[in-house]
């Protein structure tokens, strides 16, 4: 992926989480834990959605893109971190722009679905009349195509442009695993341009996309509280529930990792953090969705006899 012109570094060197072996070994334990959750959690997710037919709306088709990015990002940060903790931590150059490349490709794509999750929510409640006209089944594949498009085009351009940066010396990245701002103090090139339009590509997927779900459910909640029964209200939140706290997990984590370090705090406070949306995260998401949602559990329970053969 990358030109021997502009890097003469073959390999980096990730930092370690503990020089202690059986602290390493907890971690790994733990790591490889929530990977299996991660990973069998949501190809259930995606398994159960497909096999019913009554699952077939636009909240779940969005669910399924949510469960394969999670697997997606999980499968290209977690093999390499458990390999690192019962090897040495290093990876090669190529190996790490291939891990800028997908887990930015997720991270901006879990952004903007969470964004059309909240319209879908939006639209359920706000607008029930015109609920199947707006959220049409060419809406829906317009909407997903749309995601998978914007985060590709933006992850290919950071890529393109962090391919070209020098890196002559030396090659300890300060992180555990390769993301772009890290790679920055390591360049031997100039990187105002890169730095720039991170903070812009931080901007527009993580502030402007969380003012955006932020506006749909004032809307959601002013149109709950107008619903005068008590039944009524438990039900239309109890739709929402579930997706408010996978997007408070998602930015709570992601602002206080890539937007509080721009206005001036040291970004190392975010190493650890980072592994929680890259691991612990995806592990949660279809247990809170499966957990805090009875269509989801009866179709499991559909599901259990062929899983048991």
């Amino acid at each position: 992926m990358a030109s021997q012109n502009h890097s003469s570094v073959a390999e980096f060197i990730l930092q370690s989480f503990s020089e202690n072996p059986q602290f390493q070994i907890l971690i790994f334990s733990l790591f490889l834990g929530l990977f299996i959750v991660a990973f069998t959690g949501n190809s259930l997710i995606i398994t159960v959605i497909s096999l019913n037919p009554g699952l077939h709306t636009p909240m779940y088709f969005f669910l399924t893109n949510l469960a394969l990015l999670d697997i997606l990002s999980t499968s290209t940060i977690v093999p390499k971190l458990l390999q690192n903790l019962i090897t040495k931590n290093t990876i090669s150059y190529g190996g790490c722009m291939a891990q800028i490349y997908f887990l930015t490709w997720c991270l901006a794509g879990e952004a903007l679905l969470f964004t059309a999750m909240a319209y879908d929510r939006y639209a359920a409640i706000c607008q029930p009349l015109h609920y199947s006209t707006v959220m049409s089944k060419t809406a829906c594949c317009l909407i997903v195509s749309a995601v998978w498009a914007i985060s590709w085009t933006n992850t290919t351009i950071h890529i393109i442009m962090t391919v070209h940066l020098s890196f002559c010396g030396p090659n300890v990245i300060d992180h555990y695993f390769c993301e772009i701002p890290p790679l920055f103090p390591l360049s031997c090139s100039s990187t105002h341009v890169n730095k720039a339009m991170v903070v812009a590509a931080d901007m527009f997927f993580a502030i402007f996309n969380f003012l955006l779900i932020l506006l749909s459910y004032g809307f959601i909640i002013s149109s709950i509280l107008k619903i005068r029964s008590k039944e009524g209200k438990k039900k239309a939140f109890s739709t929402c529930s579930s997706h408010l706290i996978v997007v408070t997990m998602y930015y709570c984590t992601v602002i206080y990792i890539y937007i509080v370090p721009a206005f001036g705090q040291s970004p190392k406070k975010g190493k650890v953090a980072s592994v929680f949306y890259t691991i612990v995260t995806p592990a949660l998401n279809p247990l809170i969705y499966s957990l805090r949602n009875k269509d989801v559990k009866i179709a499991l329970m559909k599901l259990r006899p062929f899983l048991r053969k």
